[in-house]
């Protein structure tokens, strides 16, 4: 299966292919550069692996949460691309591919949401599965959701912004912190192909960014 993955979530915009297991990178911090950078580095992933669009089997992307306007430079390229190659997407939500990234097997995954709050999600994988026990929500770090047991690992920039409160919030409980990891299209792509290969793909036009807030700023009065 050879799956094209990107995702621009956050800062870091990165791009990937998948092949049969064989994994082509690219990634850049972008700041607010993501639309200039995914295409040259889809480009440049194709050509070294000597593919063109149509050879491959579907496109994954993240689908947030995550920076409002990177989602929707993200999902538009990569509908841009399934039309164009007549493929189908796959939507991979970025906090699972934080708890993806963090090699552990139970994950808190926060993103930093900026407005003093954060994105979070609670994974752990059963049997090589993933499963979700908290759905992506959004709240103030003080607030996230309990968790059972011990042996967590927390993932995630919601860590480095908010790193005490969630380390208080989650005391006893995790065995490690990783808040430097961020959502990553070489995760979005490992995640993308097992969704293609339960028959999970969609339609380009049915593609959409997980937004979880409508709001994008404090007004000047709240802040």
């Amino acid at each position: 299966m050879k799956i094209l993955s990107l995702d621009s979530s956050t800062e870091l915009c990165s791009v990937a292919l998948w092949l049969d297991g064989e994994m082509l990178v690219r990634e850049e911090l972008a700041g607010q550069r993501h639309s200039e950078l995914l295409l040259p580095m889809v480009q440049e992933l194709l050509t070294e692996a000597g593919l063109d669009l149509k050879a491959l089997d579907g496109i994954a992307f993240g689908e947030g949460p995550g920076s409002f306007t990177g989602l929707r430079i993200g999902c538009g390229v990569a509908q841009g691309l399934a039309f164009g190659a007549d493929l189908p997407v796959a939507g991979v939500c970025t906090l699972l591919a934080l708890a993806e990234a963090s090699g552990a097997s139970r994950a808190i995954a926060c993103l930093d949401a900026r407005m003093g709050e954060v994105y979070h999600g609670v994974y752990e994988k059963i049997e090589g599965e993933w499963c979700t026990l908290n759905a992506p929500g959004l709240s103030l770090p003080q607030q996230t959701p309990d968790v059972a047991g011990e042996h967590w690992t927390g993932c995630g920039n919601g860590f480095a912004a908010h790193g005490e409160i969630l380390r208080s919030r989650y005391a006893g409980q995790l065995v490690e912190v990783m808040p430097d990891v961020l959502p990553h299209a070489a995760e979005i792509a490992v995640l993308g192909a097992a969704q293609f290969k339960r028959g999970f793909g969609m339609d380009a036009a049915e593609a959409a960014p997980l937004y979880i807030r409508n709001k994008v700023a404090l007004k000047t009065s709240e802040r």
